[in-house]
């Protein structure tokens, strides 16, 4: 990857550039069989047009805070490098009172009505459906994404050392956390090329790191599982050898 990468979205550019059509993110839901592959040209598509709808509709700028009540889930993924791309601060699990837009799962829509500003919610359906009924007070994220457009541009450049990210008491500025992501993707053993599978939540570095930061700060890529632990050792020796796993983490 580019040495001059200093933001999430920058690492983004630069694994479209190297190889577009590579697997980026492989998810796994464990507890409804779903498997979603995105490419790097797909999944650069969904944060582009994310990244649109945040910018656009949403009127997010550059420091705003954004409350992310969503578990490890491949549009997880998404709305953390479109908000990157935005210069937005995800608050990984964070307070939606304190928040100016919170984006919502639908286990945690009680709580994110404590948002005063937007409200986005994702029913993380298989393909990503929409809600079968629109919850009241949320924009449905399946309803208004795929009409956005498919390339952004910030309005205003995103600023490395600005924070970008808190998670578990810890926070981070772009730079702070590509550094972060280096630095273990090293510890993991990842270079280019290496599928890195792992079955972390969201909810801490560890898990945003290896489910996407890491691997993706090298040129690797990730097998994101959730509900790993519905597996028996047999499936999962046999998803590491069909997804052709070279590294695993918890």
């Amino acid at each position: 990857m580019n040495a001059t990468d200093r933001t999430p979205a920058d690492l983004l550019r630069s694994a479209l550039a190297a190889d577009p059509a590579r697997p980026l993110v492989t998810f796994y839901d464990d507890a409804t069989g779903e498997r979603v592959e995105l490419s790097v040209a797909t999944f650069a598509n969904w944060v582009a047009k994310t990244a649109n709808l945040l910018q656009g509709d949403l009127a997010a700028e550059p420091g705003d805070r954004l409350a992310l009540l969503l578990p490890a889930h491949w549009q997880s993924a998404v709305w953390l490098l479109a908000c990157s791309s935005v210069g937005v601060v995800v608050d990984v699990q964070g307070d939606p009172a304190a928040a100016d837009l919170v984006v919502s799962g639908p286990d945690t829509l009680e709580a994110a009505r404590a948002c005063s500003g937007e409200r986005i919610a994702l029913a993380l359906r298989p393909l990503g459906g929409r809600f079968p009924q629109p919850p009241e007070g949320f924009a449905d994220y399946a309803v208004e994404v795929p009409g956005q457009g498919d390339r952004f541009a910030p309005f205003t450049p995103v600023d490395p050392d600005a924070p970008a990210l808190a998670v578990d008491g810890v926070g981070l500025t772009s730079a702070q956390l590509v550094a972060r992501a280096r630095e273990d993707a090293a510890g993991l053993g990842l270079t280019a090329g290496s599928r890195l599978l792992t079955g972390g939540a969201y909810d801490s570095w560890e898990g945003l790191s290896a489910g996407l930061f890491a691997p993706l700060a090298v040129g690797g890529s990730v097998v994101l599982c959730r509900n790993l632990d519905r597996l028996d050792a047999d499936a999962l020796a046999k998803r590491v050898e069909s997804e052709r796993v070279t590294n695993r983490t918890a």
